[in-house]
């Protein structure tokens, strides 16, 4: 069998860095609290809600980015000031206005993927900005975007509600429905939407790494996040391919043994790294 390298590995630990507009950056764990007091709004952070963001003040709310990074191994959970609730997954960047209060529209930029549930408010909109001109309009549902930089497709999923899909300005929207997924070419420009079950691609936000027919290279770039291990995948082994549902608790070794039963793939882990 081939042989493809992890020790005492853990995933899924809450932890952030968080970014304020003056450039201030917070350390966000799970086993500490925090409170700011922003001005025009409060950031309370703790292990069970995550951060979440109240207006304070909306006489006066200047327009304010915060930035919010997740490292690899990590995910966070974070309710926006307008009561939208945002999972962060590992490798993952949101940028949002600390206060919406005023404004014709909830404009947010997202790196990597993230889970949203929109607070409903038909008079102010709720953007999601992607890399590649991508862009997701709502007005109160819940959705997965998976968009990371250094994927060759990035893909939408949409669970309850509508959402429209505009893969750059001046193209024609597109309207999806519960369980349509839109899968972007990031090279070729190429769009389509299928027909899936949603709750499949959002699972990482209750702890399951789910895969359909998905290779070897592009499995690794998802451990590698969600492990936060270095992973380096040979070349005779990149038409291998995996399909199943894991938790994120049986750990990468799991998965590794797990290849090795399926395919004869040897899998070992050493010094932080899958060989």
């Amino acid at each position: 069998p081939e042989r493809i390298i992890v020790k005492d590995v853990k995933s899924g630990e809450k932890k952030a860095l968080l970014t304020l507009a003056d450039g201030r950056q917070v350390e966000l764990k799970a086993d500490h609290q925090v409170n700011m007091d922003l001005g025009t709004v409060t950031a309370i952070e703790d292990s069970l809600v995550g951060l979440v963001y109240q207006v304070k003040d909306s006489s006066k709310t200047p327009l304010e980015y915060h930035q919010l990074s997740v490292p690899r191994a990590g995910e966070y959970i974070m309710t926006l000031s307008d009561g939208t609730k945002v999972w962060l997954n590992a490798s993952s960047t949101l940028e949002y206005p600390a206060s919406f209060e005023g404004k014709k529209e909830r404009r947010v930029r997202l790196t990597g993927e993230a889970f949203f549930e929109v607070s409903r408010n038909e008079k102010c909109p709720f953007y999601v900005e992607t890399g590649n001109q991508e862009s997701v309009q709502v007005l109160g549902t819940s959705f997965n975007i998976n968009a990371y930089p250094e994927n060759s497709k990035h893909f939408t999923t949409l669970v309850t509600g509508k959402i429209s899909y505009q893969v750059e300005e001046g193209k024609e929207p597109v309207i999806l429905s519960p369980d349509q997924q839109v899968s972007f070419d990031c090279v070729s420009g190429d769009m389509k939407v299928a027909q899936v079950d949603a709750s499949a691609f959002a699972a990482w936000k209750d702890g399951w790494i789910y895969f359909e027919d998905e290779t070897l290279p592009d499995l690794a770039k998802r451990l590698s996040r969600v492990y936060g291990v270095e992973i380096k995948v040979a070349e005779r082994l990149r038409n291998y391919s995996f399909s199943g549902k894991i938790s994120y608790e049986r750990g990468v070794d799991y998965i590794t043994r797990l290849m090795e039963e399926t395919n004869g793939v040897v899998c070992e882990v050493e010094n932080g790294v899958l060989w």
